[in-house]
């Protein structure tokens, strides 16, 4: 199935507009280049990876100014490293963490220096584990990984058993020239129809790259699949030139990308996913 383009207008929350309640200070141990970030509804936390401390950090929900994390994972047991991204699956009460090469499992409420539960290690040397996430309706986890350097670096759409461990093939691999994929960054499935959204910065070494986009996939998709929607940057209509993070809300059939390059969340009008 050949991707469907979403020519879409999208609404700006720009950089410089004022925050409800901002966490700051020395006492939160938060660091520049936090790039990945999840909130759990259930038990209303704040779970930030910290690449340079090589930890997790959960704040309260309300957290708000220099108030310190209410737990933090970190230490040599963790196998924690440079933790960029991250997701909290509420369904089996854990978090997954992409990794050098592989995918670590620790219990949500974990604090300290805690071993994972599962460590999930690629079958593939030198695989680099950027962006994941967990269906827990198909029982899988997907993770976004690249191998080698640019420009003949091989980005792939890895997916798991959810309860894998040890070193393990993927179920299925989703790569190739028809996907398009050549630098993910976060991931975002959407269990109940079973996609999975892609945010594609291709390069965030420069300012405004060529081949950015989000797209969507399904979970069941191997091989060289394009998307089967795709939201290009660099376009007029899309307003979107270099999206890293991205996020659903289901109750108003959106999408909701950040962009590195304008500085700006944009929200998209996307039903077809819902």
């Amino acid at each position: 199935m050949a991707h469907q383009q979403i020519a879409a207008f999208a609404r700006l929350a720009k950089a410089g507009d004022t925050p409800n309640r901002a966490i700051a200070g020395q006492a939160t141990k938060l660091s520049r280049g936090m790039h990945g970030i999840a909130y759990d509804e259930v038990h209303d936390e704040i779970f930030v990876g910290n690449p340079f401390a090589q930890a997790i950090l959960v704040f309260r929900g309300a957290a708000e100014g220099n108030e310190a994390p209410i737990r933090v994972i970190q230490g040599p047991h963790t196998e924690l490293w440079q933790p960029d991204t991250l997701e909290i699956d509420l369904v089996h009460d854990e978090i997954v963490v992409p990794g050098r090469d592989g995918i670590l499992v620790f219990p949500r409420a974990g604090n300290g220096d805690v071993a994972p539960l599962r460590v999930l290690r690629f079958d593939e040397p030198n695989w680099r584990a950027y962006g994941v996430a967990v269906d827990p309706v198909h029982n899988v986890i997907v993770a976004g990984a690249s191998y080698g350097p640019r420009p003949q670096r091989k980005t792939s759409l890895l997916i798991f058993d959810r309860s894998d461990n040890g070193n393990v093939k993927p179920l299925r691999i989703i790569n190739g020239r028809n996907t398009g994929l050549q630098g993910i960054r976060q991931i975002q499935v959407y269990p109940k129809e079973g996609w999975i959204i892609v945010a594609q910065i291709t390069d965030g070494n420069i300012m405004e790259p060529e081949g950015t986009f989000v797209g969507v996939w399904s979970v069941h998709d191997n091989g060289d699949v394009p998307p089967r929607w795709k939201i290009e940057g660099g376009k007029q209509n899309t307003v979107m030139k270099k999206p890293r993070g991205v996020v659903l809300n289901p109750k108003h059939k959106e999408l909701i990308v950040s962009d590195m390059r304008l500085n700006a969340v944009l929200t998209y009008y996307f039903p077809e996913i819902f």
